[in-house]
């Protein structure tokens, strides 16, 4: 049943109530349906939800009533007891359902979300005793596919029910991707051997249920035992900044009186959101033997990012370790960034020396890689921030002597588009003309066509593509910057370069479309374009490290001063990585308009929803709710907001001051 039509079938009460508060979702109330309707035909999404119903005997004794609370109305049903039972909300005013709410002991314990207003729910909460996890279905198809929020303790659960319930997909959802570890800055060497370890995890998944007589039973319910989480610093060379994990997390499973464990191996934290990084295994039969850690809880030798020892891997023979030793020694008394440029060379060369010794002493191919790969992102980054300028040439030898030695080695596109980097970081430092820029970037778009072109299934393939259809867009190359973003977005659409292309294609195209816009305020609850309906709407994407984005607020705070009594509002979504700094800036800068605030900066749901690279850019809305401009120009703004408020008389003056 749709969402509308739920609308017109409560109860005679909620219409009397409707038309006594004014309540516009209800003022065309029809006849309605009865409380056993209500509480029997409408469940949550979800299959594991408690929530409570009371018998059919006490149906008569439930009521339904209206609830106001400014744009949001709905219905509320109340148990025998008066306990809240259900809640159906339109949190927006359009007349529409977009949020089904179950109680439990007359706390919310769930809540099915339509986000997208098409009477399908696409998000999903458990609350208070129900828990804390907030999952997103974005294909609105009836599985998870991503989580905004789940505990540790939360994702074992999901991961047993999906084992017991052969759900392969919700299992995929509770596994780490190749994506989140580079979002925490997990090293390639760590991150290849967990993407390994949760490959296939359909067949390892039924390949261990197969041989568990507890799992096999569906009406199996299971229950986290999770240690203290352990704190991996950044210095052990595991990742470019500290990890939160679990080492091994098991679940506790209950069937049919008896007990079993299962191991569900190690967990780890990503923003709210924690991850498995294995399969889990049933401790039973043949399987009756707790394993080793996961990847990253495995100690590492003496030198920040060395190969973790495993029993497979034999100690490092003398020679290795006395240069894991001196890498230490070198590492420990790296000059500060403000040291002389030849302190930071020498200490960059002398790195990359030791490094290139451990290449060199590798018995295996996979040491040898992974050492190589920290060789030539080693100097890629020192080139790039100046540190090393005789690092480029030493990228381009060694991507000639990879090329003589083994032509396929997977390593040559890792150090070519290293190495086009480095060199285009080069090039624009030692511009001293627009004339050379423009040459740069002509240089710049063209070997990024040749990457993508000589490497289409390259790791940096997605990334390089992003970038080629940025190069275009800035260059206002826009028709080959549709055509690059349309190939990244449809070749690569689960990566975040692929996500951003999408949004890239909708904001290109925007001007004359219907602007379709929400997301999380700064103070709480959620902003939607649809809020604005019959006003002139400014949709500002800025930061705090945004200079222009600066500059600009004098002029949009003399527009929201003169026009918002005449139907002008503006929003503001902020792209800093934290909300930290948001608040006292909106303070110094008397900034009083509503904010949108997701954390993550660039890489924010807001940010890529419109594929929005650097602020500031703003996309101004008519009265109609269609998009008039999408500029990076405050200029434009400066003509266009008074044209579209009616305003003559200012539009001509600001073009004339232009």
């Amino acid at each position: 049943m749709s969402s509308r039509r739920l609308f017109r079938s409560c109860v005679a009460v909620v219409a009397c109530g409707a038309a006594a508060l004014g309540l516009r979702v209800l003022a065309r109330a029809a006849e309605p349906r009865s409380i056993e309707q209500l509480l029997t035909a409408y469940r949550p999404v979800r299959p594991d939800v408690d929530y409570e119903t009371p018998p059919r005997s006490e149906f008569s004794k439930c009521k339904v009533t209206v609830e106001v609370h400014g744009k949001a109305s709905g219905w509320v049903v109340l148990g025998p007891a008066g306990q809240v039972l259900r809640r159906f909300v339109d949190t927006d005013g359009d007349r529409t359902v977009d949020q089904w709410r179950y109680y439990n002991h007359g706390l919310e314990v769930y809540r099915d979300i339509d986000t997208n207003h098409n009477h399908k729910p696409d998000e999903h909460r458990w609350l208070n005793t129900g828990g804390s996890r907030w999952a997103v279905d974005s294909k609105e198809d009836g599985t998870i596919d991503s989580w905004k929020i789940l505990s540790p303790e939360e994702a074992v659960r999901e991961a047993v029910y999906a084992m017991i319930h052969d759900d392969e997909k919700l299992l995929e959802s509770v596994l780490v991707t190749r994506d989140e570890l580079r979002t925490i800055g997990v090293a390639d060497a760590y991150a290849d051997k967990i993407m390994n370890a949760v490959s296939e995890p359909a067949k390892k998944m039924r390949d261990a249920v197969s041989g568990s007589k507890f799992l096999a039973d569906k009406s199996s319910t299971a229950r986290a035992d999770n240690l203290s989480p352990c704190a991996i610093p950044a210095e052990e060379g595991k990742a470019s900044s500290d990890l939160i994990v679990y080492e091994n997390a098991m679940a506790i499973v209950e069937s049919q009186g008896k007990t079993g464990l299962v191991q569900v191996g190690e967990l780890v934290r990503i923003g709210d959101v924690w991850k498995l990084t294995q399969i889990p295994q049933p401790i039973e039969g043949q399987n009756a033997q707790v394993m080793a850690g996961g990847a990253l809880m495995q100690p590492t030798l003496a030198a920040a990012g060395a190969t973790p020892t495993t029993p497979d891997t034999p100690a490092p023979s003398p020679e290795t370790q006395k240069i894991l030793t001196a890498l230490q020694d070198l590492d420990q008394k790296a000059p500060l960034p403000t040291a002389s440029a030849t302190a930071l060379a020498s200490y960059n060369s002398q790195r990359a020396d030791l490094l290139s010794r451990l290449v060199s002493m590798s018995k295996t191919d996979d040491e040898r890689n992974q050492w190589m790969r920290q060789m030539i992102d080693s100097i890629a980054s020192a080139v790039q921030i100046g540190a090393f300028p005789a690092g480029l040439d030493r990228l381009k030898s060694l991507e000639s002597e990879l090329k003589d030695s083994n032509g396929k080695s997977p390593l040559i596109p890792y150090i070519a588009y290293r190495r086009l980097l480095a060199d285009y970081t080069t090039q624009q430092k030692a511009a001293t003309s627009n004339a050379k820029q423009q040459d740069i970037q002509k240089w710049w778009r063209e070997q990024l066509e040749k990457f993508t072109k000589d490497f289409p299934t390259a790791e940096d393939a997605p990334e390089a593509l992003l970038q080629l259809a940025i190069a275009n867009e800035f260059a206002g190359q826009i028709p080959e910057a549709k055509k690059w973003y349309n190939e990244l977005a449809g070749a690569h659409p689960e990566t975040k370069p692929g996500r951003r292309a999408a949004g890239a294609l909708q904001r290109i195209d925007l001007k004359g479309k219907p602007f379709a816009f929400s997301g999380p305020s700064l103070d709480g609850g959620k902003i939607n374009a649809k809020d604005y309906a019959g006003r002139v709407l400014l949709v500002v994407y800025w930061s705090t490290w945004c200079q222009a984005c600066t500059q600009d607020v004098p002029v949009l705070q003399a527009f929201y001063d003169r026009y918002r009594n005449k139907g002008f509002e503006i929003v503001g979504v902020n792209l800093d990585v934290t909300a930290a700094p948001v608040g006292p800036y909106l303070r110094q800068h008397n900034v009083t308009w509503p904010q949108v605030f997701e954390p993550g900066g660039t890489e924010s749901g807001p940010a890529t929803a419109f594929g929005i690279i650097v602020p500031p850019v703003m996309i101004l809305v008519d009265r109609e709710g269609r998009v008039a401009t999408v500029t990076t120009a405050i200029d434009e703004i400066k003509t266009a907001v008074p044209e579209l408020m009616g305003d003559k008389k200012a539009a001509k003056a600001d073009s004339i001051t232009r």
